[in-house]
């Protein structure tokens, strides 16, 4: 019988750390309003990249994120958005872990429409059975979730007792939230992660997960909440 498989699957308990996600800058696939997997994602879009000098300068003001370590998913916008950001964080190489990567609609999805995803498939149920297949030939919820808890838990593994500072997506924080937090894998709240904010979780003792702040996005004060969307192809 199927079963949603999560990080606490894998033992991890034992090992301390600071986790700090950080959701990329503004997108070219957001503004496009295309599914940008990383087959077909260019990067951050103008905006996109002031956010994340905003940060950048914030970081090096305030020195808030000793990082010890700086990963980014294997796709264009969350590089950029870590290449943008290792100044403000010591000039720490960028590492890249595709297990950090958005939700993968697959080969055939990748670069499509929203518009045409809905009038061939219809809304997805993302509330409803982590197992539905809503990509055809991408990731279904429960494997996406499996994927992130394992790369989270190789991660913390690898780098005990270390600040670990990740470039990666809305979709990523969504997932760590319901995995060390042990909430249910889809429904029961929504996020809505703001691009370039900070998601930082600390280990507090065996099997137990504290979040110590979400969306903190200061740095952001001034700028737009996003560029003006391109109208859909057909």
């Amino acid at each position: 019988m199927a079963r949603t498989l999560s990080i606490v699957d894998t033992p991890i308990s034992d090992v301390p750390a600071r986790l700090v996600l950080i959701r990329h800058g503004e997108s070219n696939v957001t503004v496009d309003r295309t599914i940008g997997g990383f087959r077909t994602c260019t990067g951050l879009s103008d905006l996109g990249r002031q956010q994340a000098y905003r940060l950048r300068a914030r970081l090096e003001t305030s020195g808030e994120l000793p990082a010890d370590v700086l990963i980014s998913s294997n796709f264009p916008r969350a590089i950029e958005t870590a290449d943008i950001l290792a100044p403000g964080l010591g000039d720490l190489a960028v590492q890249i872990d595709d297990g950090f990567g958005e939700h993968d609609p697959g080969p055939d999805i990748d670069g499509m429409t929203f518009d045409q995803y809905i009038e061939r498939f219809g809304m997805p149920d993302w509330n409803g059975d982590p197992h539905q297949v809503m990509f055809p030939g991408g990731e279904t919820t429960a494997e996406f979730h499996l994927r992130v808890g394992a790369a989270v838990a190789r991660t913390v593994r690898a780098y005990p007792g270390q600040m670990i500072v990740v470039a990666c997506h809305g979709g990523v924080v969504d997932a760590v939230f319901r995995l060390l937090l042990r909430t249910a894998p889809t429904g029961a709240f929504e996020l809505h992660t703001l691009n370039t904010s900070l998601t930082e979780f600390q280990s507090v003792q065996a099997g137990t997960w504290k979040l110590t702040r979400y969306n903190d996005a200061a740095h952001l004060a001034g700028l737009p909440d996003g560029s003006p969307r391109s109208p859909q192809a057909s």
